[in-house]
């Protein structure tokens, strides 16, 4: 869904002239930040690893300072109850971000329209004035929500998991929820094998964005800067060949899942939008694809050497 005419940016908007401006890809994903001070587009140290050349971007955001915030206008979709709330307008959705130390008041705003390609980061400027190392442009969670939206327009999906790249080059996905074993499969394979690992937490799985490699399908998985206990993010990305559904048991057993299965067991562990039923029906149209393409499995394993090996031994 990357070229939807009613997304593109005009041609205006797509040439910068802002003084400063930096660059990050997550997911496939490409934001260009555009700002009148080097502090406007500054990158969180969990970005850094993302950042990339200039070039043409899904995403463009221009960093502005205001003098105040004034209260959210249009219709209130979520509120996460202490970090940031949503609203939706005619023609965006504003997203405000809080902290005790400003009180009641949002110390930025993002308005960004509908596609998630064009936006305007507000920054409160008394509050960068007061604590100014502790007010980030992207810092989390706005970094995530915005990549998370933005897949929202995509073959793409952000899942609970943690992705391993072989020597091979191939890519097993493990997929779970908090506390089913991400972070220790990591740490095993890390300890046994030469393996890459993408993230111990978060990835993305989307199309593969170079039509010239269709390997599994086209179906790729990619390293995000959301990293879980064991503290491993990269930009990296590979061919996704398995997707395993992680539980801790006992005999560390492999069992294939039928397509409805493998499409509840991954939404169920993934990260999709709920405020609009759309984002939801296209999350779920593309775990079809996904499933279609990747073959999925539940693994019930030991934390211990052999659910490496089992792994390592199995054949389709």
């Amino acid at each position: 869904m990357r070229a939807d005419p009613g997304c593109i940016l005009p041609e205006c908007l797509q040439e910068l002239t802002a003084g400063y401006r930096s660059r990050f890809s997550v997911g496939g994903v490409s934001v260009e930040m555009h700002g009148s001070e080097s502090a406007d587009v500054a990158l969180v140290s969990s970005l850094e690893p993302f950042r990339v050349e200039a070039g043409v971007s899904d995403i463009s955001i221009r960093v502005e300072r205001v003098s105040h915030l004034s209260p959210p206008l249009g219709r209130g979709l979520f509120n996460s109850g202490s970090t940031w709330e949503l609203h939706e307008g005619d023609a965006e959705f504003q997203f405000d971000f809080n902290a005790v130390i400003f009180g009641d008041r949002p110390f930025k705003r993002l308005l960004i329209d509908s596609c998630f390609r064009t936006a305007t980061l507000q920054m409160n400027d008394d509050c960068l004035a007061r604590y100014p190392q502790r007010v980030e442009p992207l810092g989390y969670p706005l970094d995530e929500l915005l990549i998370m939206h933005r897949l929202t327009q995509e073959k793409a999906i952000e899942l609970h998991s943690c992705g391993i790249v072989r020597p091979d080059g191939s890519g097993n996905l493990f997929v779970g929820h908090s506390g089913a074993g991400k972070s220790t499969t990591t740490r095993l394979w890390t300890a046994q094998q030469d393996v890459h690992i993408l993230s111990d937490d978060r990835i993305i799985v989307r199309r593969n964005l170079d039509r010239t490699q269709v390997k599994q399908g086209g179906t790729r998985m990619y390293g995000t800067p959301w990293h879980g206990e064991a503290m491993y993010a990269s930009p990296g990305s590979a061919p996704l060949s398995r997707i395993f559904i992680l539980e801790h048991g006992e005999g560390n057993i492999v069992t294939r899942l039928s397509p409805s299965q493998a499409v509840a067991e991954l939404f169920a562990r993934s990260f999709v939008p709920f405020h609009r039923h759309e984002y939801v029906d296209s999350a779920l149209e593309f775990l079809q694809e996904l499933v279609g393409a990747v073959p999925v499995y539940h693994y019930a394993f030991e934390p211990n050497e052999a659910a490496v090996e089992r792994i390592l031994k199995f054949c389709d």
